[in-house]
């Protein structure tokens, strides 16, 4: 028993493990920051343009696809798991399979997205309920946003698929050239060429172009990815896809279904609140997107470990997962205790919407530390293709944790609705975790 803890212990920390680990992580955490990071900076452009009402109508709107698009995360989920599965096979074939049919679903949604844009927008503003001087902006930045529909879906299956092939230093270079492009777009069409609204939009939607054409010229290069023909697309194959979208898409509208939640009640709340919750999402944005660095290096990992049928592999993953998952929250908490401040007031000069939006920093310090359990678990079981796994625990933190701390507390309104956040977060963890645990004890990991 003895001999066995040690060997353990020396394989933990096995020095070329955790570089591997952290070569994947890195460049998908430097990339998976950007993207809140620009975010900040079209939130920082509507956030001086006078009045409160831009940034919270904007943000409306931006949440609106947000949400649309996150819904169909489960394209990215399940081309990284199959991805990772094949390079374990060592399977060309179920490689180019998988790009194939991820991307064609991915345009098929997309397209049915842009087509139904004009009840999608009509049923966001039904639930947020905005007053009247937000509308025309929601309408004005959504009309033009809904252009990139068709490329930001293809592109979680590019970027996916990358990922699981690990060639997560690419994913950063594309990623990082189309977030400082749509920065300075922003920039540039709001304060050279005074297109408003518009004009952040507008940006949005060409920093999407960019990101389908430069993921498709990589995916093509010197890769051995194969062209398209009619064997990829056989029913045999495709089925499995299908079936990991259908759990992972029940997930996912689970998950946004509380997130919008917590949107959409806040906006009853007044322009100010809903204004203020825009700036703390782009906080849970910052850590989430993070959090997912390690986490996708977790799936790419984790899938390979499966397609090579090693059990005691895919637990070490895990664990050496955790302990750097458990790192970057703590360095996540320590930054925003110190600087949580002076980055509210960088995202908007308005007094009053400075001091309203720091009464929440305490939350602000907690998510870190308490999220991160459920962001790296969620990447086990995308690299391990359980995606029922990850519906069921989502449904069951939704139903026994979110809804009804929410319900308890709402007399204390918007603080309610980030507690029952926090809360979510953690039943997330714990029940991913307790079946991992059961999972591994009972030798299923590879079933």
């Amino acid at each position: 028993m003895a001999q066995s803890h040690v060997l353990t212990h020396q394989r933990f920390w096995h020095r070329a493990s955790h570089q591997q680990l952290l070569f994947l992580a890195l460049p998908m955490i430097l990339s998976n920051i950007t993207t809140p990071l620009i975010g900040m900076v079209d939130t920082a452009v509507l956030g001086h343009m006078g009045s409160s009402h831009y940034l919270a109508g904007a943000a409306i709107a931006s949440l609106i696809l947000t949400q649309t698009y996150w819904l169909c995360g489960f394209i990215r989920m399940s081309s990284t798991g199959l991805s990772a599965q094949a390079k374990g096979q060592q399977d060309g074939h179920s490689k180019s399979r998988v790009f194939w049919q991820s991307c064609s679903v991915a345009l098929v949604l997309g397209l049915a997205i842009w087509a139904a844009h004009k009840p999608l927008l009509a049923m966001g503003i039904h639930f947020a309920q905005p007053e009247t001087q937000l509308l025309e902006v929601i309408q004005q930045y959504f009309s033009v946003r809904i252009a990139g529909a068709p490329a930001a879906l293809v592109n979680l299956a590019i970027i996916g698929w990358l990922i699981g092939q690990q060639k997560t230093t690419q994913v950063l270079y594309i990623q990082v050239f189309a977030n400082l492009l749509n920065a300075g777009l922003s920039v540039l069409l709001v304060f050279v060429f005074d297109a408003g609204v518009k004009g952040v939009a507008v940006a949005s939607v060409v920093a999407e172009y960019s990101i389908l054409l430069l993921g498709v010229w990589v995916a093509f290069n010197g890769m051995g990815l194969q062209k398209p023909h009619w064997a990829l697309w056989r029913w045999s194959s495709l089925a499995q896809l299908m079936s990991l979208n259908g759990y992972s898409f029940v997930r996912n509208l689970a998950l946004q279904l509380c997130l919008a939640f917590v949107i959409f009640q806040g906006a009853r709340f007044g322009p100010l609140t809903a204004a203020s919750n825009a700036i703390i999402m782009q906080f849970f944005a910052l850590i989430a997107l993070g959090l997912d660095g390690i986490a996708y290096a977790v799936e790419a990992l984790t899938g390979e470990a499966k397609g090579k049928r090693d059990a005691e592999e895919i637990k070490r993953v895990v664990v050496r997962g955790l302990f750097w998952s458990g790192v970057i929250a703590s360095l996540y908490s320590l930054c925003f205790v110190l600087f949580g401040q002076q980055i509210i007031a960088v995202l908007t000069d308005l007094p009053e919407l400075r001091a309203f939006s720091a009464e929440y920093l305490l939350i602000i310090w907690l998510l870190p530390i308490v999220s991160h359990w459920c962001f790296l678990l969620d990447g086990v079981f995308v690299g391990l293709t359980r995606a029922k796994a990850m519906q069921n625990s989502m449904l069951l933190s939704a139903l026994c944790f979110f809804f009804p701390s929410w319900w308890l507390l709402q007399g204390y309104q918007n603080y309610a609705l980030w507690i029952a956040l926090l809360l979510l977060m953690l039943g997330r963890g714990l029940s991913l975790g307790g079946y991992f645990a059961y999972l591994y004890r009972g030798r299923r990991l590879l079933g």
